[in-house]
């Protein structure tokens, strides 16, 4: 979750598993759309001497549709090259970092964004030689950590901004309740298993990283007339988003020396619109042929959606709790189709408008007409924030509650009125809070581009015993 290591083959090949995908409107800049996509799931901030990287030999891509087809209409590619100055010493660096082009910056990531526009078949490199930060080491390593993130933040032609770096990672999750067979703590008294209900624990919240790529484009690049709408019902509001990886279809194994050779056509291995997809819907002998697969293809994985399996589990691992979730096993959810595969039109659910036709497909999807919310909640739409989850991805957006909610019903009175869900629906949360200041989630956002906050740091992660708790090492002849 959301999608760290959600299939097979991909958990063992992390430096190309899509964990994330976001996009919202800026909110310092709301003529404008971020998208992130991370990768590398649950990176630990002590991680060296080889810190983690972006994989020279993966393809990153981003695309966007904005003509209600499903394919893509613009991509953005992303690909790395790795460089190491003093080959002579196994160290990541060999003093402290000052800047990106410090000699003592031993290992160094830099790449290429190439952008197509698939309707005129324009294919432009924006950039080369970017410049990738280091990894947050610690203060002896990298003493001004966001300064060299910010040194890494580049503009590109036509308003374009663009970042590739390690960054903390922003999902939030109660994983060790969410599998330990879905016993949300705040709801365990009412489990198959009861046990002492208690409040959500993030197993994101202490020195996990990823790999984040991340773009800020204007509006009027993303829709397909050039436009800036400001009308929501407008057809050009409403794009589609996800991110993927590839990697080439051979790869040939160095012996002695350890260099490796690829070839053939590039061949998708991982991708993500919406968030849990993968996770929840798709059978586990399926999983990697959806990490393969392209959106407008989905039609081929509907009735994993349709039939969803922990919607048929739910009511016998909370006896009593949801029987008139029992009570329409069987039935298809149009609902959660409407809301993942194809978006949902304002005649069925008010505030929410990010229909992009009736391609089955996954994709983030986000009307670019609905500007930031000035009271924001956690739970988007069902929170009654239109400009959160599911219309675009917001680092705050609790998705695993709001999954979890529509996956039992929340959003069905809108599709089907004489169903009424559960009266326990709305107590179905993860129990983690979203603080606006502080550190804690808070410091894992930013008020600016990239948004997505400073990775932690290994000397720091976990917090070093205090100095007057320390104890004393005494060595013969030495005076401390």
């Amino acid at each position: 979750m959301s999608s760290h290591r959600e299939a097979p083959e991909i958990s063992q090949d992390p430096v190309a598993d899509n964990t994330d995908t976001y996009a919202f409107i800026s909110p310092d800049r709301t003529d404008t759309v971020t998208i992130l996509t991370n990768y590398i799931p649950s990176e630990t901030a002590a991680a060296g001497p080889n810190f983690y990287e972006f994989g020279n030999d993966v393809r990153y891509s981003i695309y966007i549709s904005n003509r209600g087809t499903s394919v893509p209409d613009i991509t953005y590619t992303f690909e790395f090259a790795t460089e190491v100055l003093d080959k002579t010493t196994f160290m990541y660096n060999t003093a402290r970092i000052r800047s990106l082009t410090d000699p003592a910056f031993n290992r160094r990531q830099t790449y290429t964004v190439t952008k197509t526009v698939h309707q005129s078949g324009e294919r432009k490199v924006l950039a080369r030689g970017l410049r990738c930060p280091p990894c947050n080491i610690g203060p002896h390593s990298t003493p001004n950590y966001p300064a060299l993130a910010q040194a890494a933040v580049h503009e590109l032609p036509g308003d374009e901004v663009v970042f590739a770096g390690q960054r903390n990672d922003g999902f939030f999750a109660d994983l060790g309740a969410a599998f330990d067979l879905a016993d949300l703590r705040p709801v365990q008294a009412f489990h198959v298993s009861p046990m002492l209900a208690t409040v959500g624990v993030d197993a994101f919240k202490n020195a996990i990283n990823v790999h984040t790529i991340a773009l800020q484009i204007p509006i009027r690049s993303l829709t397909c007339d050039g436009s800036v709408p400001k009308d929501p019902a407008v057809g050009a509001a409403r794009i589609g988003i996800w991110g993927a990886a590839s990697r080439r279809k051979m790869r040939l194994r160095g012996d002695h020396d350890g260099q490796h050779s690829e070839s053939g056509p590039w061949v998708q291995v991982s991708r993500l619109g919406n968030p849990l997809i993968n996770e929840l819907l798709v059978p586990m002998v399926r999983k990697d042929g959806w990490n393969a697969s392209q959106p407008s293809g989905d039609s081929e994985f509907v009735d994993g959606v349709r039939f969803p399996e922990l919607g048929r589990r739910l009511p016998d691992l909370y006896p009593g709790v949801f029987e008139r979730l029992r009570a329409i096993q069987g039935t298809p959810r149009d609902d959660l189709v409407a809301l993942l595969m194809t978006g949902v039109n304002p005649r069925q659910i008010p505030n929410l408008s990010n229909y992009t036709g009736p391609t089955l497909s996954d994709m983030l999807r986000i009307n670019v007409a609905v500007p930031p919310s000035a009271v924001r909640s956690d739970l988007g739409v069902l929170g009654g924030d239109p400009a959160g989850y599911p219309n675009g991805r917001r680092l705050t957006d609790d998705v695993v509650t709001i999954f979890v909610q529509a996956l039992l019903g929340a959003f069905r009175p809108y599709f089907d009125r004489s169903f009424t869900p559960d009266v326990a629906v709305p107590a179905v949360i993860q129990g983690i809070p979203t603080p606006p200041t502080g550190r804690s989630r808070a410091d894992r956002f930013l008020p600016r581009f990239p948004y997505i906050g400073e990775p932690y740091d290994g000397f720091a992660t976990p917090a070093p015993v205090a100095a007057n708790a320390a104890p004393r090492l005494d060595v013969p002849g030495v005076t401390p």
